[in-house]
């Protein structure tokens, strides 16, 4: 997630299939028991379509008196999509939502031009352990859209897409696959989609998508006799149709986009095509500019410094 002070990601080891453009190793973080490894951005490559940000969380148990207490902190010029395999997180913003966000679901926040929010264990779940583990990735928002107003959406896993076929299923995200749309609201064109394959299983990936990736979460995926293990990005070259296998089964995240044609900033949690823009958003935050979170007034995380 976005507070987690996790190390930047390595290139990882050679390998012979020219259909991947790069495959990333992220380091691992651990934070009083609880594990985080980023995969963007990295020094050699920055996006993958609009997305400048992968963080997995987890598998992790949080012991019985421990919890995930995130203070609130700000954003702008970009959504975050945060996705639950395990888990629920109490998420306050200063809108004045509050949502307890529960496995499969999509909880897209739209920060735009500015908004806070927190992220902590639902009190009610704090006096025994509970396992958690999902993932949490930032879309950098098109150059017409980064100042847009802010805005939070929950889409409820009952009625994102799904597929099933061939030992191959999954859930469509974000975006279209396989004859699919979803529902959740696109700034730019973006693919997100939660897959799964049996052991023997295939899977075709269009190259409808300018940009491609997968981040595996399980098992051993095969793609042209080169086989990769859990924790890996791989990024797709363009304009090549993918076949993914597994002979043991697998579990992977497929996304990606087109890409954003501008450049984009990052800092902290501020995403932008300006760096005065990130330059002034450091400056309201460090000042009290922002909105403050109700219902979670007391704390907040300061401006790192440097």
């Amino acid at each position: 997630m976005s507070f987690f002070p996790a190390e930047d990601p390595t290139p990882g080891d050679a390998f012979s299939c020219d259909q991947i453009e790069l495959m990333v190793v992220p380091n691992a973080k651990d934070i009083d028991g609880f594990q985080v490894r980023r995969a963007l951005p990295t020094a050699r490559r920055r996006l993958v379509g609009p997305f400048i940000f992968f963080d997995r969380m987890g598998p992790a148990i949080l012991r019985a008196g421990h919890a995930l207490d995130v203070r609130p902190h700000p954003h702008i010029g970009l959504a975050t999509v945060t996705y639950l395999f395990d888990g629920k997180i109490r998420h306050r913003d200063s809108l004045g939502t509050e949502m307890v966000i529960a496995p499969g679901d999509v909880n897209l926040m739209t920060a735009g031009r500015g908004i806070v929010h927190s992220e902590r264990t639902p009190e009610e779940l704090r006096g025994a352990p509970m396992s958690i583990s999902g993932l949490q990735t930032w879309l950098a928002l098109p150059d017409a859209k980064e100042e847009t107003a802010p805005m939070f959406e929950n889409t409820a896993a009952a009625v994102l897409p799904t597929f099933d076929a061939d030992g191959a299923s999954g859930r469509l995200i974000i975006g279209e696959f396989k004859g699919l749309k979803s529902p959740v609201r696109q700034a730019s064109d973006t693919l997100y989609a939660d897959i799964k394959l049996a052991p023997g299983a295939k899977i075709k990936i269009p190259a409808d998508a300018e940009e491609r990736a997968i981040y595996t979460l399980g098992g051993e995926l095969d793609i042209l006799g080169d086989r990769f293990p859990i924790e890996r990005l791989l990024v797709f070259r363009p304009g090549d149709e993918i076949v993914v296998s597994s002979e043991t089964g697998a579990h992977f995240m497929l996304f990606g986009g087109a890409s954003l044609g501008t450049r984009r900033y990052i800092w902290w949690n501020f995403v932008s095509s300006s760096r005065e823009r990130i330059e002034q958003a450091k400056n309201e935050w460090k000042t009290g500019r922002f909105d403050i979170v109700p219902g979670d007034e007391e704390e907040f995380i300061p401006l790192p410094e440097g």
